[in-house]
């Protein structure tokens, strides 16, 4: 008789993969006397020790409990499996879905989505990550997430991108800049001024591909990796910068006012659209969001952005 449950299995593995009770009770937003519990009576049904107690340094699995660790992540998996298949035989799309996000655009695109998606499909369980470009292809392959939001950005061959909409780049400068007020302006105008570089992985070789196109360097003033910082360093007069995601608001954080100017000549633009690891369409779950997304998110209908 089966002793066990699957929420046991899924707290246990929180902890295994965590390495604490207290990281595992945040990753699944229950109480660690609950986690605690659901191990301790683990490891009675199982009669053998899941986990050795270190004080200073959490918990590390044993053995035993690595080669169980794997085995609860298949059940749980199947459980996941069996679960899509009572949607497909019922046509009701229910279930987890795991969902990634870049995270320069992740704060305006993915509740939106996120909202009317889960509105039309209550029975879905879905988590969010915002996540950088190198953080979507390693979560992908791990399996951490279903499907992710992001770039056309040095995507690997064993993930599969569906593009939904090209967003052009553009220059940002701040009120008084020697470039405010122009229609467009090329990469060779912006040389020899202060850049202000939004030094993401991936992201940042885009932008700088522009001027080794050319030839040419640019002047990196100031680098951040938060795209609410960068807009305020260049709303106050640090430099220029480069994006692709042009908010509704053209005001940095601290309501000074932007500008975005298009960039003529040969710049690619970026394309926006889904990552997934091969095969994961199989699921009704991620077929339901990937048709969502489709839908809405067009040239048309862009959540949070302009072109």
């Amino acid at each position: 008789m089966l002793r066990f449950t699957l929420r046991q299995l899924e707290y246990f593995v929180a902890v295994g993969e965590t390495g604490s009770i207290a990281a595992a009770s945040e990753k699944v937003n229950v109480s660690s006397p609950s986690i605690s519990a659901a191990i301790s009576q683990l490891e009675q049904q199982f009669g053998l020790p899941l986990f050795v107690r270190q004080h200073a340094q959490g918990l590390s699995l044993t053995s035993a409990g690595r080669r169980m660790l794997d085995q609860a992540r298949t059940v749980l998996a199947e459980a996941d499996r069996l679960m899509d298949l009572s949607g497909d035989l019922s046509g009701q799309v229910r279930g987890p879905l795991a969902i990634g996000c870049l995270l320069t655009f992740a704060q305006v695109v993915l509740p939106t989505v996120r909202r009317s998606f889960q509105d039309a499909h209550p029975e879905v369980r879905v988590q969010q990550f915002e996540l950088n470009q190198a953080e979507i292809f390693s979560f992908l392959r791990r399996a951490e997430i279903d499907v992710a939001l992001t770039y056309d950005l040095d995507l690997p061959a064993d993930l599969s991108f569906e593009p939904l909409v090209e967003l052009p780049p553009y220059a940002l400068v701040g009120p008084g800049h020697e470039l405010a007020g122009r229609d467009a302006v090329s990469i060779e105008d912006l040389l020899g001024l202060p850049m202000v570089l939004l030094d993401l992985p991936f992201s940042s070789e885009y932008f700088l591909s522009f001027f080794t196109g050319i030839g040419a360097k640019p002047v990196i003033a100031e680098r951040t990796r938060d795209m609410a910082v960068m807009r305020g360093l260049v709303a106050n007069g640090f430099g220029y910068s480069l994006a692709n995601v042009r908010f509704l608001s053209d005001l940095s954080p601290d309501g000074k006012a932007l500008e975005f100017i298009p960039l003529r000549g040969d710049v690619r633009p970026m394309r926006l659209g889904l990552l997934t690891c091969a095969g994961a369409d199989r699921a009704s779950v991620v077929r339901a969001f990937v048709a969502h997304c489709k839908t809405h998110i067009t040239a048309g209908s862009l959540p949070g952005l302009q072109l």
